[in-house]
């Protein structure tokens, strides 16, 4: 622990001399310390449950910055239903196109078709920009995202398996939008007022750090509730975020600054751990060509889909910009779905391997671009201050 946490500090560091976001800084020194290079520290169940720990804190951070509205409006809808067709589509091409068995074809595009709203979040909230109209819709443009991943996994299972039920797909949709609005309406009916009623208690007289335990309590109740009917815990933690409001509890801590120091140590060894989990030595020349070109499809189509998507429902070019790239880093959710594939057999080591680099590889890009294009302006007057 200490280890990770000295090594997150080197992340910074190294942010600062390159000029780049921190997720930069800290994913290069994973790669660094890990079996890529140094071999200091391997991805452990510890590293990993750590890592977990790390992306579910931060997504209830960023949904704590969140207006819920925004997960029911149609524009979102739509640029999340392209930024899931066109990938998927062009994974399967891509992978038709080296010879691929049709199971991992469908696999492979199946996780193109994946969000990770923690990384464009994180480097939003770095950069100042979470409350900016581009980053309430790449957020809430992700969240539905995964839940259309979610269908979009439900429906590859079947394929391979040759046995598509449409009754399934629709429980699986069905699940997802009750745990929605269920999980929005309950915290900011019942949760939200017994938080106002325990801040006027005796108790958080006595003990103002109470009220923070029963807001991570919720965030982590949620959290748990979300991967039981097969959603991300990362999409829990921000729903249970984005149900709470951001008002100044009286005589209580407040639960959004103590969120936000947990939030500083654990995204830290998130990641650092999307580093970590790289080790360049069991890769091939063939894979090597295959996981460009994936990253290259990857990143375009998912770029031209919800760009085309933001412009067709009138929103201005840089924001569809914004939004397109901001989409476009596949990150822990994209290993997740590779995860999947291999334990069940679907997909081997090779396409495990290069899906993995591909994610890796849209989560540093992503940064990058927001960062050095996008948000140039904003980042040079961070730099001269």
């Amino acid at each position: 622990m200490s280890l990770l946490l000295f090594v997150s500090l080197l992340g910074y560091l190294l942010a600062s001399r390159i000029n780049q976001s921190v997720v930069i800084g800290e994913i290069l020194v994973g790669l660094l310390i890990g079996p890529s290079l140094l071999g200091l520290i391997t991805y452990t169940d510890f590293v990993e449950a750590l890592a977990h720990l790390g992306a579910v804190i931060l997504l209830f951070v960023v949904g704590l910055e969140f207006e819920p509205e925004g997960l029911f409006k149609p524009k979102y809808a739509v640029i999340a239903l392209a930024g899931v067709i066109v990938p998927w589509i062009g994974g399967y091409w891509l992978a038709d196109f080296f010879d691929f068995p049709f199971n991992e074809a469908v696999f492979i595009g199946t996780a193109m078709t994946a969000t990770s709203i923690a990384i464009t979040a994180n480097v939003l909230k770095e950069l100042g920009k979470l409350d900016t109209f581009a980053a309430q819709a790449v957020i809430g443009a992700a969240v539905i995202d995964d839940i259309l991943g979610l269908l979009a996994l439900a429906i590859s299972n079947q394929l391979v398996h040759g046995d598509l039920h449409v009754t399934v797909v629709l429980w699986t949709l069905v699940k997802a939008l009750i745990f929605l609005v269920a999980g929005i309406w309950l915290g900011r009916t019942v949760f939200w007022k017994m938080l106002l009623r325990m801040d006027t208690h005796p108790l958080s007289r006595r003990y103002p750090e109470f009220l923070f335990i029963m807001a991570m309590t919720f965030a982590f109740l949620y959290s748990m509730v979300a991967e039981y009917i097969g959603l991300s815990a990362i999409v829990g933690a921000f729903i249970a975020g984005s149900a709470l409001k951001r008002e100044r509890l009286i005589h209580a801590k407040d639960f959004i600054e103590g969120a936000d120091y947990l939030h500083i140590i654990f995204a830290s060894i998130f990641f650092v751990s999307l580093g970590i989990l790289v080790d360049v030595h069991i890769i091939t020349s063939e894979i090597i060509v295959f996981t460009i070109l994936l990253t290259i499809v990857a990143v375009i189509t998912k770029v031209v889909g919800c760009y085309v998507a933001c412009i067709g429902q009138k929103i201005k070019h840089h924001d569809s910009l914004i939004i397109s790239f901001g989409m476009s880093p596949r990150g822990e959710v994209a290993m997740i779905v590779g995860l999947i594939g291999l334990t069940a057999g679907i997909i081997g080591q090779e396409i495990y391997i290069a899906i993995i680099f591909m994610s890796l590889l849209t989560t540093i890009i992503t940064p990058i671009v927001l960062t050095n294009w996008l948000f140039k302006d904003d980042k040079e007057k961070l730099s001269k201050w």
